[in-house]
């Protein structure tokens, strides 16, 4: 069995001018949702083996969040992975899915969105009330859990979706 988390990174200052977008950090509150998240994914037993995380401060520091819950955890931090669409993340995605049981992609909207709407078209959901979640929008903190019965390469259709937890939900 193959697991896949897809996590936006939590919430954020807000741009202005002096900053750059991948400069931007976490707020108090991003911390306490990074953390929130971290502990129920830990405790559920869906730890990842392997994250790929945008090179952006914002994602790093949620990393940093997580990877305290499994310190075996490699970890891989990618510029391609920055404000990234779905076909930069499938192949990042591709080059570690076979060596490892559960992948985390820590990364941005649209393109995260995009992602864990593609993929649940393709392969549906065993939570239905995750998927209407997942449709109307993908907040920062928000991670989508996918599962495949299918221990081979990535392959969307294979992943379904078992949850999306919101950081609010679990406050």
């Amino acid at each position: 069995m193959k697991r896949l988390i897809l996590m936006r990174h939590a919430k954020t200052e807000p741009w202005n001018e002096g900053i750059k977008d991948r400069d931007r950090m976490l707020t108090e509150r991003g911390h306490q949702d990074a953390e929130l998240v971290a502990s129920f994914l830990s405790d559920t037993g869906w730890q990842p083996d392997h994250a790929l995380v945008s090179s952006a401060r914002r994602t790093r520091e949620t990393w940093r969040h997580l990877a305290r819950h499994v310190p075996e955890c490699r970890s891989t931090v990618s510029d391609d992975l920055y404000l990234a669409g779905i076909p930069a993340m499938e192949a990042l995605i591709k080059k570690v899915a076979e060596d490892y049981g559960c992948v985390i992609l820590v990364g941005h909207n649209p393109g995260l969105h995009e992602l864990a709407g593609f993929i649940l078209s393709q392969a549906g959901s065993e939570n239905h009330r995750a998927a209407m979640k997942l449709a109307e929008k993908f907040p920062t903190g928000a991670a989508a859990l996918f599962e495949s019965e299918d221990d081979g390469p990535y392959v969307p259709v294979h992943f379904r979706l078992v949850d999306f937890v919101r950081p609010k939900t679990l406050a």
